[in-house]
């Protein structure tokens, strides 16, 4: 839902880097949340504060970043695969005049948002199987050897359980999105071009909070789809291979889910045993109730403040550097302009005035005004 107005001062590199730098620093600060929620997600512990406290005191401090670094290194790929699925569906979704309705620009960042999550779909993957093992009895032991391992005991198919979960997840997704933009103007008693910046954040929350309840129990059972099947090969194994393949047909015919640690709920398995996404509702309602697709929702939403917040704040900190080194303003610690330049100049042409001033002659052979 975060979104920048493009600012032509900047460079394409200079954005991704702002913007990757901003998600990265709001994804390792909120990242105990992350783990708290996943953890109450596929354990059903009474809580998600009890599941992250589990893992701090079985595992250490440290566990509360697990899964932190795949989760910062897929902002680049899934940003870009976005950003590119989102231009083409704007293109799609806009009349010969030019124009694109609200609801469709909605629905064109609700599909670039499926898109790209597909796409990047087993670094997900890897990343709630990361939060769920054990520090102290890795199954894993780092992101390449996670996708490895996965893809030989599991098959390449296991990289993507739970995909489907994220199409089905997009449709409150994007009625949460619409709703929430539809009543904005009532809700600020003005017009949204009139916005403040404040409004504008408060706006972000607001929608990310109203779609990811509505779209919460959707991951829930994506979560535990992703934990299922989940293999522990190590060393320190106390059961033989006939007695892993034994808790395999417990399961339900696939590879078997192994008791990880003591300290975590359910030793760090999957609370429900089920055969399918649809199943995994059922067994999820029929055991523990309705409520329990939102096991975690509010760790979710206490991070969302902190989340937009930081990233907000960053990516306005890294531009500013960024347009202090292109020579629009005088300070990355403020925002005066540099006196006498043009700030609808873009940087290369800009750079080409100064070199022209400095030695009376222009490089490029394109017009620079």
């Amino acid at each position: 839902m975060a979104t920048w107005r493009r600012d032509g001062r900047l460079t394409g590199g200079q954005r991704l880097l702002c913007a990757g730098a901003a998600g990265a620093l709001s994804l390792s600060l909120t990242a105990p949340l992350e783990l708290a929620t996943v953890l109450a997600q596929v354990g059903g512990a009474r809580g998600p504060w009890a599941a992250g406290l589990r893992a701090w005191r079985a595992e250490g401090p440290r566990a509360l970043w697990k899964g932190n670094g795949v989760a910062c290194l897929r902002l680049f790929p899934c940003s870009a695969v976005q950003l590119a699925a989102y231009r083409k569906f704007v293109i799609l979704f806009t009349d010969d005049l030019g124009h694109i309705s609200q609801w469709s620009s909605i629905m064109a960042g609700s599909l670039a948002g499926m898109v790209s999550t597909i796409v990047t779909y087993p670094t997900d993957l890897i990343k709630t199987r990361l939060i769920v093992q054990n520090l102290l009895e890795p199954s894993y032991r780092g992101i390449l050897h996670a996708f490895s391992t996965i893809y030989q005991q599991e098959g390449f198919l296991a990289l993507y359980r739970g995909v489907s979960l994220t199409v089905l997840g997009a449709l409150p997704f994007s009625a949460g999105s619409l709703l929430v933009y539809m009543n904005l103007e009532k809700l600020w008693n003005g017009p949204r071009d009139r916005f403040s910046p404040l409004q504008n954040f408060a706006n972000v929350c607001l929608a990310a909070a109203v779609t990811q309840t509505l779209s919460f129990p959707f991951d829930t059972v994506k979560r535990k789809m992703q934990r299922w099947s989940m293999l522990v090969i190590s060393q320190d194994c106390s059961g033989s291979r006939d007695e892993v393949h034994e808790v395999a047909k417990v399961v339900g015919g696939q590879r078997g889910v192994k008791a990880q640690s003591p300290h975590l709920p359910h030793h760090g398995g999957v609370d429900v045993h089920f055969s399918g996404a649809v199943d995994c509702f059922r067994q999820i309602v029929k055991a523990q109730g309705v409520l329990a697709l939102w096991n975690g929702l509010t760790a979710n939403l206490l991070k969302i403040v902190p989340y937009f917040g930081v990233m907000f704040g960053t990516f306005e900190f890294c531009k500013r550097i960024c347009l202090y080194q292109n020579g629009y303003i005088v300070s990355p610690l403020s925002c005066k302009l540099t006196p006498g330049v043009d700030q609808s100049v873009k940087p290369q042409e800009l750079r080409e005035l100064k070199k022209f001033f400095k030695t009376g002659q222009l490089k490029s052979k394109k017009p620079t005004l």
